[in-house]
């Protein structure tokens, strides 16, 4: 056992701690094998720094018997302070809000230690339950479309001191400047020591040694337009400027050489973002680029694609609507989304005078994002409509505050919390449908959860792609390629290199895009499309430092469902914890639940070992006290061990005490 792992018995522990002696702390750091011990870092040049490994590195700053430490993690260091001389800590910096960086705190004796953090990271620290919503919107802060990007302490920190960025500060006659570096975090700060003439830098999760970057998951702020790339590549700018000798970092080796690094770093970013950021100007695309292909009909608000199947027109760019009507006048609706009811009802309408449209069979939903069924409530209930869509996509639609995903429909407005699937497909399955032979696939890319209709229709084999990619066809600068978000489950392996492989196998005559997008003769794209999936692989392997980079990548690799855990009307709950191996080899886990007081998990703590690629998936039961729980929403966080290694608290999951602690 780990005391600073322990979920339910930490608080007690830690209020144990707090009043132990060094000695009996070094009793314990023997008899239950707390912490690896604490390293001098540089004892030539830097005869007072030393580091402590744990869930990150604790840099130990000692003047006499006083110290200052430099992100906290654990706080396994403590039973090792004395062989070290040290009575007391006078000061405790942090560069950032992880968990990982602070999970410990409780253990920090606020009586004699100052608490500094950046300014902008201040309501990370003390308010972090706000930054996790019951009700997820598409324009939360520090979330990409609803899922939050932030990893917050479960518990409030609340800080001495909050250090803007510039700002400089004396300890013990050490001469420290805190510099803004957002990009791992948004508020990240990291600080410069001027010591016999040069600068070293304790630059958090910054970069890693080898010119790497920590993790992709926390610098992911936006839907693929690199926000955090670009806040990246402006602190590596200001590092430069600096020049530091030796960077010292939340994870990983110390890092020689370091400004020649951060140019590395710099140019690797520069090289990546190239890549990353969407294959076509989304900003910039025209009508006539998107669909240059669909004719102008009788009805102005839509152009036909071949003589039975029906689209927006052009001007419509960016709205979810096409449709095909048979001859007997059924209509096949696949995707819509993005436009007003009112309108919705004059489309419907329209075709009825103008195409023959008698009656609405069934709306084809192309992946989990709401802005593709936003419709789909009004088409049953009026229109009598069903809506179809692939098997493994049905429960995001169905209950899509169950995960964290971003763009799910709950996310599009209030009351909005899901509908019911009337045929979930099996991936390959086709139907029959007035003589028509239509086909689902599963097509993954853009997000796990997608999947490809498609038929032979007017003389035409057209795969309806949803929001997999998007392009002029005949443009050869173009690859395509849609966002790249991790927030909706997108391992590249199982999602745009298997989804391009898939088209290219297809071949289709037409790819109809999501979004009024419609690409003829595409097989030159779609070989762009495949290509770049594979370097965009090569690029993501080359800045992560983790072999398998799904785990630098991913958030949800370990994750609970539901998500979002009501305890509002029962006091027991249940989760299923799913665990996943990215390795080519097996993998040994350990998860502990980091419950808050009055809530318990059975079993605290999920231990195993899973083959090569797979899942392993755990039951775990949720109570509630309500005499000790705190009211409100909070958060469960994972306290994961892989292969040995202690990560920390990386993800999380919510839970609310009663109706109306929605985090609004």
């Amino acid at each position: 056992m780990v005391l600073p792992r322990m979920g339910n018995e930490e608080i007690s522990l830690s209020r144990f701690l707090k009043a132990a002696s060094w000695a009996t702390l070094l009793f314990l750091s023997i008899s239950i094998g707390w912490g690896k011990g604490i390293k001098r870092v540089d004892p030539d040049g830097l005869p007072f720094l030393f580091v402590h490994e744990n869930t990150c590195n604790s840099y130990l700053i000692r003047s006499g018997d006083a110290c200052l430490i430099i992100d906290w993690g654990t706080g396994g260091f403590l039973p090792h302070l004395n062989g070290l001389g040290i009575k007391k800590i006078e000061r405790v910096l942090f560069t950032h809000h992880h968990r990982e960086q602070l999970q410990g705190a409780g253990l920090i004796d606020r009586s004699s230690a100052k608490v500094w953090a950046p300014a902008k990271e201040r309501d990370f620290f003390e308010q972090p339950a706000s930054f996790r919503k019951w009700w997820p919107r598409l324009g939360d802060k520090f979330s990409v479309y609803g899922a939050s990007y932030l990893r917050p302490p479960a518990q409030s920190i609340v800080l001495d001191r909050a250090l803007e960025g510039g700002e400089s500060f004396d300890w013990k006659g050490f001469r420290f400047t805190g510099i803004s570096t957002p990009g791992h975090s948004p508020g990240h700060m990291s600080y410069l020591l001027e010591h016999d003439g040069k600068t070293v830098a304790f630059t958090g999760g910054h970069f890693y040694d080898g010119a790497k970057l920590s993790t992709w998951f926390d610098s992911e702020w936006d839907y693929g337009f690199g926000k955090g790339i670009d806040a990246l590549l402006e602190s590596t700018d200001k590092l430069i400027t600096r020049k530091p000798a030796l960077a010292f970092p939340s994870h990983g080796p110390p890092i020689a050489q370091a400004t020649r690094q951060l140019e590395t770093f710099k140019e690797k970013l520069k090289v990546f973002r190239a890549s990353y950021v969407r294959g076509y100007p989304v900003h910039k695309m025209k009508p006539e680029e998107a669909d240059g292909y669909s004719k102008p009909t009788k009805f102005p608000l839509m152009n036909r694609v071949t003589p039975h199947l029906y689209k927006l027109n052009p001007k419509t760019l960016g709205k979810n609507f096409s449709i095909i009507i048979s001859d007997d006048g059924r209509g096949l609706i696949l995707d819509s989304g993005l436009f007003p009811e009112l309108l919705l009802h004059r489309l419907i309408q329209g075709m009825k005078e103008h195409f023959g449209l008698k009656r609405i069979d069934a709306l084809w939903i192309s992946h989990m994002h709401g802005d593709h069924f936003l419709h789909a409530r009004i088409l049953k209930e009026k229109y009598g409509a069903k809506t179809w869509t692939l098997d493994r996509i049905a429960d995001k639609c169905e209950n899509p505050r169950r995960y964290d995903y971003a763009a799910l429909i709950s996310a599009y407005g209030d009351g909005f919390d899901g509908v019911s699937i009337d045929k979930p497909f099996k991936t390959g399955e086709s139907v029959e449908w007035e003589g028509y032979k239509i086909q689902v696939d599963w097509m993954p890319g853009q997000t796990e959860f997608g999947c490809c209709l498609w038929l032979e229709i007017d003389g035409k084999k057209i795969a309806f792609t949803g929001d997999n990619l998007f392009a002029d066809s005949s443009n050869p600068e173009q690859n395509g390629h849609e966002a790249v978000v991790a927030r909706n489950s997108s391992i590249f392996e199982e999602g745009y290199l298997l989804g391009s492989h898939y088209l290219k196998e297809l071949n289709p005559d037409i790819v109809m895009g999501a979004h009024s997008y419609v690409m003829p003769e595409p097989a030159g794209l779609l070989n762009r499309f495949h290509e770049w999936s594979k370097e965009i692989i090569r690029l993501y392997k080359d800045l992560l430092p983790e072999t398998d980079y799904e785990y630098l990548y991913d958030p949800y690799w370990v994750s609970a469902y539901p998500y979002r855990v009501d305890f509002s009307q029962k006091e027991t709950q249940s989760v299923e914890v799913t665990v996943r191996n990215f390795r080519s080899s097996e993998q040994s886990h350990e998860i502990t639940l980091v419950t808050p007081a009055g809530i318990t998990a059975a079993p605290p703590v999920l231990r195993g070992k899973i083959p090569a690629g797979q899942r392993a998936t755990y039951q775990v039961n949720l109570r509630i006290d309500r005499t000790e729980a705190k009211e409100g929403l909070g958060l469960i966080p994972f306290d994961v061990t892989l292969d040995g290694k202690h990560k920390g608290q990386w993800f999380d999951f919510i839970y609310r005490t009663k109706a109306g602690d929605d985090g609004k």
